[in-house]
């Protein structure tokens, strides 16, 4: 007697119109059941006829806590997707969430990091990507069948009655309009016709430029986008609510051209016969694709599949986590040419975390330390944070560096035309915790490298920032040709102001002017310099990055730093890649790394940290990290992870005790010493 396979038991947190369809593809499907629907209003009439045999919850919560439920299938509206997909994760369901996966790549990757470290499936759910029609049109695009690539044309549009505010596809708060919506169908086709031309999975455009209505509540009725990939292949897509389209798939090769009417039902929602157009100067050929299955059934089996072979994402061709991460990137460039961010992104609505809930303090992933003239004690790790552009999506790792225990920023005038500065100002608002964090400010860059441009910038910096004052502050850079004298009392007016009240110093000074500016500050009762930012790293740097940087990372500067128990704040602490895989003696690829790290001193310390990396369990990068958090004077490393991941990486070098003989070691390789332990 052969026992019954086993089925995945789907719960549907969202029962709309989609879920709907969803229900009809587990009910088609090998591998799954339906068990139960997560509803914020289990009365509601017409659930028990539109899932049958489904059991009613109330609430999403108590689907989450299902002991009788494997995986979930999110199909509430977009702003929802991260909070519910990462709370599932924690939960330890498996996840199949509705497009878009989330409002950006940034919500996606911190979804996908719930994922990855809960060990369960996440999969975006776009179901013409399962769909064997799908398989046959790379093939066919693979072979020849229409020469070489030169263009893909691609729209889902579709025309509602009317404008209708209380529609989600009209609601600002709700994430509506096109892009979002169906805008991801054509560029996730346009990236996979480019990737099958070119023999890989998908391609990733180089250059986006869109356009749009944006209609009376602000978002995207029909817009157009135009992407050009590193093949040359330009692809036309486009998408919307208010005008119905074609939605005619045309793929133009050097011999010919391929249309797919309506591409993104295949054969039918309830299956059917496909065809394929192949028209070329001779004639017209048909490729029918005939398929019995539902449509939504194959996402669902495909889901299965992964789930119960212990897979976390989706096999090819549907979508995997890098390929749902470039789609929305693309979705991301288009909405930022057309200026369109919702209101649910700003910051008076993002009141909550990235899984939904208040922000939490008392973190001890990262420990803190004193560093004199601090008022508090500052976390260990500094944050540096120059890539984000959105609060939305820059308040994803601020909240997570704070919540490990991290309190220190540094942000600087020039950083994103100042836009760093305004969104740690509107996060440390929004969070209420400008009393628990150290922040950084720095100024008087060159070429405005000048004492009557230090205050004129504060007021500025600190206008951005929402606070009244800076914990600690850096000249971002030093003029030789400008008396110390002037500089130093242009800093102590802003601490007499009260408007630094802490360490300020310069980054990208020289010992000589470090020593100067203290000793004239002694001689005049002025606040003399106490702290540095400069480059400090196990690998030394050999020229500067930038013009007017500063590394002090030598044995001169190093006995310096310890004499004086000079902290130094030190950026581009872990060699900026270089004790990754992206250096190495026969690498010459990359042109920074080789002319700024290149020596063969460097590379006795990157193999020893290589070394002693592979006795810890750990990568070399931790190691670089743990040695300059080990040195024998205060040592803060600024960070600047761009994901979770990254984050969460940097904190392993945390582990690592290093001892001086180790210190000493990966310095210059002496004899014989007792190695580190985590």
């Amino acid at each position: 007697m052969t026992s019954e396979p086993q089925k995945i038991r789907w719960g549907i947190l969202g029962p709309g119109t989609i879920a709907k369809a969803f229900a009809g593809g587990v009910a088609h499907s090998r591998t799954g059941t339906l068990a139960a629907i997560g509803a914020r209003n289990p009365g509601k009439s017409g659930l028990n006829e539109n899932f049958p045999g489904a059991r009613i919850l109330d609430g999403y919560e108590a689907l989450l806590a299902d002991p009788d439920v494997d995986a979930v299938y999110i199909s509430t509206p977009h702003p929802s997707h991260a909070e519910w997909a990462i709370r599932a994760a924690e939960a330890g369901k498996h996840v199949l969430c509705e497009k878009p996966m989330g409002l950006t790549a940034f919500e996606a990757d911190a979804m996908i990091h719930a994922a990855r470290k809960a060990g369960t499936f996440l999969g975006e759910a776009f179901m013409y990507r399962l769909h064997p029609q799908t398989a046959k049109l790379v093939e066919l695009i693979r072979s020849g069948a229409i020469g070489e690539v030169r263009m893909v044309k691609s729209s889902f549009g579709f025309a509602m009655p009317g404008f209708m505010p209380e529609h989600r596809l009209y609601a600002n708060d709700l994430a509506g309009g096109g892009i979002l919506d169906v805008g991801g169908y054509p560029v996730s086709m346009a990236r996979l016709i480019a990737g099958a031309a070119s023999g890989k999975p998908f391609a990733e455009p180089d250059k986006v430029a869109g356009a749009a209505h944006l209609g009376q509540s602000g978002v995207d009725e029909w817009a157009s986008a135009l992407l050009h990939f590193p093949s040359g292949i330009v692809a036309e897509v486009s998408c919307g609510i208010s005008l119905a389209q074609d939605n005619v798939l045309r793929i133009l090769g050097t011999r010919g051209r391929i249309e797919v009417a309506d591409f993104w039902y295949a054969s039918g929602r309830e299956g059917g016969t496909g065809e394929i157009r192949i028209i070329r100067p001779g004639g017209e050929e048909v490729v029918e694709v005939k398929e019995d299955r539902w449509l939504y059934a194959f996402e669902v089996d495909a889901a299965g599949e992964a789930i119960l072979a212990g897979k976390q994402e989706f096999a090819w061709p549907g979508m995997g986590w890098a390929d749902s991460l470039g789609n929305l990137r693309v979705l991301d460039r288009w909405r930022a040419a057309i200026g369109l961010e919702y209101e649910i992104e700003k910051p008076e609505k993002r009141v909550n975390t990235i899984s939904g809930r208040r922000l939490r303090s008392a973190g001890t992933a990262i420990p803190k330390r004193e560093i004199p003239g601090l008022p508090r004690p500052a976390s260990c790790l500094a944050l540096g944070f120059e890539d984000f552009r959105t609060f939305s999506s820059g308040m994803i790792l601020l909240d997570a560096y704070f919540e490990a225990g991290g309190n220190v920023f540094d942000t600087a005038f020039i950083y994103g035309s100042g836009y760093t500065e305004t969104l740690l100002g509107q996060w440390l608002k929004n969070r209420g915790v400008r009393e628990h964090s150290v922040v950084i400010g720095k100024g008087a860059h060159t070429p405005l490298c000048y004492p009557d441009v230090i205050g004129r910038q504060l007021t500025q910096s600190l206008d951005r920032l929402q606070t009244d004052h800076v914990d600690v502050y850096f000249m971002h850079r030093d003029d030789p040709d400008v008396p110390v004298d002037e500089f130093v009392d242009a800093m102590d007016r802003e601490v007499r102001a009260g408007r630094i009240r802490g360490p300020f110093g310069g980054s990208n000074w020289t010992r000589e002017r470090m020593d100067e500016a203290i000793a004239y500050a002694e001689r005049t009762g002025k606040q003399k310099p106490g702290a540095l930012s400069n480059n400090f790293s196990l690998a030394e740097m050999l020229v500067p990055i930038w013009p007017g940087c500063v590394t002090s990372s030598s044995d001169e500067w190093k006995a310096w730093l310890t004499a004086r128990q000079m902290p130094n704040f030190a950026w581009s602490s872990q060699g900026r890649g270089f004790f990754t895989g992206r250096a190495g003696r026969d690498q010459r690829d990359n042109e920074e790394l080789v002319r700024v790290w290149y020596s063969e001193k460097n590379f006795g310390r990157r193999d020893r940290a290589i070394e002693l990396a592979n006795r810890l369990g750990k990568s070399p990068i931790h190691v670089a990290l743990a040695y300059v958090l080990a040195q024998p004077f205060p040592s803060v490393p600024l960070i600047g992870p761009r994901t979770l991941d990254e984050l969460e990486d940097s904190l392993q070098a945390l582990d690592i005790a290093l001892s001086p003989d180790d210190i000493a070691w990966l310095d210059d390789g002496g004899s014989d010493r007792k190695l580190a332990r985590g």
